[in-house]
């Protein structure tokens, strides 16, 4: 962990939300739904990192303990 650990995870947030909003507009026309805006696009992202972290963090000592 080094100093610049949160402002670089700062950035990858709002990059990771962007890029949400972008492959939603993408594809959101294939399936019939409406495109989101950057705010639900965040608020999307918050949920996954929500999701995913905790399951990264499970595989990353179970790993260790084999």
């Amino acid at each position: 962990m080094g100093f610049f650990a949160i402002p670089a995870a700062g950035l990858g947030f709002f990059f990771c939300a962007w890029l949400t909003m972008i492959f939603w507009g993408i594809i959101a026309p294939d399936f019939g739904v409406k495109t989101i805006g950057y705010p639900m696009a965040m608020l999307m992202t918050i949920a996954l990192w929500l999701i995913v972290t905790p399951l990264a963090a499970a595989v990353v000592r179970r790993g260790r303990a084999v």
